[in-house]
């Protein structure tokens, strides 16, 4: 990693949007970054953002991160990038993990995250990382495009369905299951961002997370579960102090 004096560390940062979500929602974040000279790329998986794909029609987790898989192995042969995934997405950077490895990921930022070796295998696996919004009420809408008596095939929040959020493809994120794949998944540093006041993946869920899967460094904020709106700065300050670890 090149670095020159009075000039910031040349870091490529891959943000990836959760659930529902989209590349739209780092705004504040890639402003940030892009006036701090970073380069960055902020995407839109399958059915996401400007994407125009049926949630209702995916059933793999492979199709639904098919974006950033394309996206890294296309990258150029000398070319790393530091991952950050918020919600959902850190199952999509810990897909890439067993992928890619250290071979194209320096670092793997996880905010608020899913952060399972092996995604879903076991109830535990999904006792620890999948939100339980129930005392709040109904406020989920479901799409059964298969039937009334088969699973769900998409989710959304009820109260913002007519807003930004589109249907996550819920049969796609049950999919997430990784196998070792001959990488070095391991080898690839790992820091995670915990939010104190998540109402989504609560606290004693990312603690039980981080204990089955240490990272290398946790940061702790003091906001709910979507610290790019609600905490910007401090939120692009540990991304950037995570990095600098880097080149020290």
């Amino acid at each position: 990693m090149s670095k020159s004096v009075g000039n910031p560390p040349k870091f490529h940062f891959v943000l990836v949007h959760g659930s529902s979500h989209g590349g739209w929602c780092w705004f504040k974040i890639r402003c940030l970054m892009e006036t701090s000279g970073y380069k960055v790329t902020c995407l839109d998986l399958k059915s996401a953002g400007i994407d125009s794909s049926d949630p209702n029609t995916l059933f793999t987790f492979e199709e639904y991160n098919k974006p950033l898989i394309e996206f890294l192995f296309n990258l150029p042969e000398d070319e790393k990038v530091i991952l950050v995934g918020h919600s959902a997405g850190g199952l999509s950077l810990t897909d890439a993990l067993h992928k890619f490895g250290s071979k194209k990921i320096q670092m793997a930022i996880y905010v608020a995250a899913n952060m399972l070796k092996y995604g879903f295998i076991t109830d535990e696996d999904v006792k620890e990382a999948v939100p339980d919004l129930s005392e709040y009420g109904d406020v989920e809408e479901l799409t059964f495009g298969l039937g009334p008596d088969k699973p769900p095939t998409s989710i959304i929040d009820s109260t913002l369905a007519f807003m930004l959020l589109k249907p996550a493809p819920a049969m796609a994120f049950g999919d997430a299951k990784f196998k070792e794949q001959g990488s070095d998944a391991d080898k690839v540093s790992r820091v995670y961002i915990k939010t104190l006041n998540d109402r989504v993946i609560k606290q004693e869920q990312q603690d039980a997370m981080t204990r089955s899967w240490p990272p290398s460094e946790i940061f702790v904020i003091e906001s709910d579960h979507s610290p790019f709106f609600s905490a910007p700065f401090i939120l692009f300050g540990f991304i950037i102090k995570a990095a600098i670890t880097l080149v020290e």
